[in-house]
């Protein structure tokens, strides 16, 4: 019967053909070949099928035996990454992060984390979103995501604890055709008003009824970062975008900076914190992720 087959037999399968032999599997097993033999026996007669040529000096695996190697190595894997992953479990370490990350905080930051992660632990799936404004904490607040990279809003949230990491340069820019590009002075803000603004919009109900940096009486609201920098270099409006995204342009002419009142000539500093919620601090990956977060923005600064 195939339901009595046992993780012994398999793994004994497995080192059988990985040491080449049965005496030698023995050994690595701590068993002896004996023992070997009869387990591996069994084992075909459980599956109905023979596993080992057994006529020459060595044991040599039959056509079905190559076909089922795959399948119990599988199995042998699968029940050691589950023990492994439950040991790690049980010692308080996640068994999965899921974070969300403000869509202006850089890319090749996380990247670079997530990098790293996947080495320092292994046994963690790492589930990433990206979201901006409101939509950005929601699902920090509802338990969704048990870290955020978040950048600050003009609202507080009590429930959350927060580490400051750092923050991100945002600038005023538009494409070199534009008009507001042509002013050969600091732009005051009854010029910005009468230009389209592109803003991104808050997928959440967090900010409803309220606007986070709109200057211009008219707008045009976007889901989405990367859409918002295809209209600005279009020429369809001006707006903020964060510097790392936007220097390379700016370098090459393609987007221009404007020179706004009541703005440093050198950007705005956006807050960017890693928050969670004060009832579900993060285990050991997400403390691990917080301080690698921190210490690569200090090393870029």
């Amino acid at each position: 019967m195939l339901d009595g087959v046992s993780l012994d037999q398999l793994r004994t399968f497995v080192t059988a053909v990985d040491e080449g032999s049965f005496s030698a599997a023995g050994r690595k097993l701590n068993r002896v070949q004996s023992a070997v033999s009869g387990w591996i026996g069994d084992l075909e007669a459980q599956l109905g099928v023979v596993l080992f040529d057994r006529s020459g000096r060595f044991p040599k695996l039959t056509s079905e035996g190559i076909l089922l190697l795959a399948d119990a190595r599988n199995i042998v894997s699968g029940i050691d990454t589950l023990k492994a992953r439950a040991k790690l479990m049980s010692s308080g370490l996640e068994a999965e992060l899921s974070v969300v990350v403000d869509v202006f905080f850089p890319t090749t930051v996380i990247s670079a984390a997530a990098k790293e992660f996947a080495t320092r632990f292994p046994l963690t799936p790492l589930r990433i979103f990206v979201e901006g404004l409101g939509a950005a904490y929601q699902p920090v607040l509802d338990g969704r995501c048990s870290l955020g990279i978040l950048a600050s809003l003009p609202i507080s949230f009590p429930g959350l604890v927060s580490q400051r990491l750092g923050a991100v340069t945002l600038v005023m820019v538009a494409a070199p055709d534009h008009p507001l590009a042509m002013v050969r002075q600091r732009i005051p803000p009854h010029e910005l008003r009468n230009h389209v603004q592109l803003v991104l919009t808050d997928r959440s109900e967090l900010m409803a009824g309220r606007d986070y940096g709109v200057m211009s009486a008219s707008t045009w609201r976007l889901a989405d970062l990367s859409t918002k920098y295809a209209f600005l270099k279009d020429g369809l409006g001006w707006g903020s975008m964060p510097l790392h995204m936007v220097e390379t342009d700016i370098a090459a002419g393609t987007l221009v900076l404007l020179d706004v009142d009541d703005m440093p000539s050198t950007g705005h500093a956006l807050p960017m914190s890693a928050c969670h919620l004060a009832s579900s601090p993060p285990g050991p990956a997400g403390r691990w992720l917080m301080d690698y977060l921190y210490e690569w923005i200090e090393r870029i600064r």
